[in-house]
């Protein structure tokens, strides 16, 4: 048993410790799938925070000859699945945290003997764990790794944690031409294959794909954006975050509205975990996640001065999605030229969400949304959008209160902010500066665009999760009147969709004309 050779299960025993832990156990039976097989080298790409470290350390325990987990695994999912022990204790595993390397590399200012010092450290845990196999002082481990299957026909599990932190850190040409040779020498290599099981390296960016990717394309990737199978394996899943609702007494429509949107496949939407534990923890909803970081990450990108990306950022701030081409990135920071591998890259640092549906990108939730606040607030080009922001709870009074003339001239400036003169006219870019307008409602209301609901679909329904305010329906017109977007909501009762609401609802019409570029709205009480 080593520190990095066949390490024992403590750091996994110190997740399961935790006041909150989520079983993932189901991960090992999908790897399980690939072990020894043209699919075993796994590269798990997720968000900061997600849980690829945790992850890690689980698979670890699984897989090492350096531990013994039976009575541990055998209690967890995937002790429910057939066969669950076939690969369990049973291969030399070889786990590295790159980035505590790398950190403890610039402590000592040995940043160029990085891999230096990784290959001695790792012979030096070869020559205690297999004494009966001769390793030369200069053996580096790819050769301590072939050694070993040469004289035993024992396999080997590779984990990197955080492979990326090279490529994030831009680092100096010279460790990064070492870093290459260090991939190609452990997976580029035919003679080293069949002595791997399995390779698992996690990151927050895939790989990339200029010079990294030569040296790591026998790997299968699962990322923010393509996580096929392992879609709800990294991260929270919303049947997970109810159960722990459930068992803690936390309100899930609002963990909902916090933490949940990540959009992984057709059938999996993830919470980011983090923040459901701290939140939980403290029971009080707030931003965890994104105070883990500055937001200045973000900032750097929607500030770039590309085109369209300031009417994007005002329109996903507005809880709309946005078009992106996520095929054209690089995956380095230095390929970040244009606004698609921007929001691309924001993908992957889980500020925005991708659906592959449609093949968009949004903001998945509040506590993001309140970054994306952050990052703007003090910034000239969006001083007006921010003074939207900050009215918008004077325009949800003023509504609430039925001062039909403030609303309708609030929204000229919102509708005249968040347009320009070519989309003016645009409904759906109306909607958009609605939404913004009212931003301050997401704090009281759950705000549903395009209700089903009696006669055909609403254009925006505030529900309260607050009490002592009204529900409201809006209805938008164009070129006609609010009159006649009240009688739209009377007509085709699109009161229905709140039948099992007891308070008092509003009815908000309004309309816009292209031509005056004046809004009207009438509000009366249902």
């Amino acid at each position: 048993m080593g520190i990095y050779l066949n390490p024992n299960a403590d750091a996994f025993l110190d997740d399961m410790n935790a006041t909150i832990y989520v079983d993932k156990s189901l991960v090992i039976d999908e790897l399980n799938k690939m072990v020894s097989s043209r699919n075993d080298f796994v590269c798990m790409s997720r968000a900061r925070r997600f849980g690829k470290s945790m992850a890690g350390n689980m698979i670890s325990a699984y897989y090492s000859k350096g531990c013994d987990t039976r009575e541990i695994f055998s209690k967890m999912k995937i002790g429910k699945v057939a066969d669950f022990d076939k690969n369990l204790n049973r291969f030399n595993v070889i786990k590295l945290d790159l980035n505590g390397w790398y950190q403890r590399s610039i402590q000592k200012n040995r940043k160029d003997e990085l891999f230096t010092d990784i290959h001695k450290a790792l012979r030096e845990e070869f020559v205690e764990e297999f004494p009966t196999i001769k390793f030369d002082e200069n053996d580096v481990i790819e050769e301590c790794i072939l050694k070993v299957y040469a004289k035993t026909g024992e396999k080997f599990v590779f984990i990197i944690d955080e492979y990326d932190v090279l490529v994030r850190e831009q680092v100096t040409e010279n460790l990064f031409l070492t870093y290459l040779s260090f991939l190609n020498n452990l997976f580029k290599n035919g003679t080293l294959r069949p002595a791997f099981a399995l390779a698992y390296i996690t990151g927050i960016i895939p790989i990339v794909r200029d010079k990294v990717q030569s040296k790591l394309n026998e790997f299968r990737e699962y990322t923010m954006i393509d996580a096929q199978q392992f879609a709800g394996m990294i991260g929270f899943t919303k049947e997970e975050v109810i159960d722990l609702c459930n068992q803690h007494g936390l309100d899930i429509e609002e963990c909902k509205r916090w933490y949940d949107g990540y959009k992984m496949s057709p059938t999996v939407e993830l919470f980011n975990p983090l923040s459901v534990v701290r939140a939980i923890e403290s029971k009080e909803f707030d931003s965890y996640w994104t105070a883990t970081s500055s937001f200045e990450v973000l900032k750097d990108y929607i500030m770039m001065d590309f085109d369209g990306i300031k009417q994007d950022v005002i329109n996903m701030i507005a809880g709309e999605s946005v078009p992106v081409n996520v095929t054209k990135f690089k995956n380095t920071l230095d390929s970040i030229d244009n606004k698609d591998n921007a929001f691309t890259y924001l993908i992957h640092l889980g500020y925005l969400c991708y659906n592959r549906a449609d093949k968009t990108c949004y903001i998945p939730n509040m506590e993001v949304q309140n970054e994306w606040i952050n990052a703007i607030e003090d910034e000239k080009k969006y001083s007006s959008v921010m003074a939207l922001v900050n009215n918008s709870k004077r325009l949800l009074d003023d509504t609430i209160n039925g001062n039909e003339e403030a609303v309708a001239k609030a929204l000229d400036a919102a509708h005249c902010e968040v347009t320009s003169n070519l989309t003016y006219n645009d409904e759906h870019c109306f909607q958009s500066a609605i939404s913004l307008a009212y931003f301050y409602a997401n704090t009281r209301y759950t705000v549903v665009k395009e209700m089903p609901t009696g006669k055909g679909y609403a254009d925006i329904v505030f529900i309260p999760y607050v009490p002592n305010i009204p529900a409201m329906v809006v209805e938008l017109k164009h070129n006609k009147s609010a009159e006649s977007a009240l009688k739209q909501i009377r007509d085709k009762n699109y009161c229905q969709a709140l039948n099992n609401y007891n308070g008092d609802i509003l009815f908000v019409g309004i309309n816009y004309d292209e031509k005056t570029k004046e809004h009207k709205c009438k509000i009366e009480k249902a």
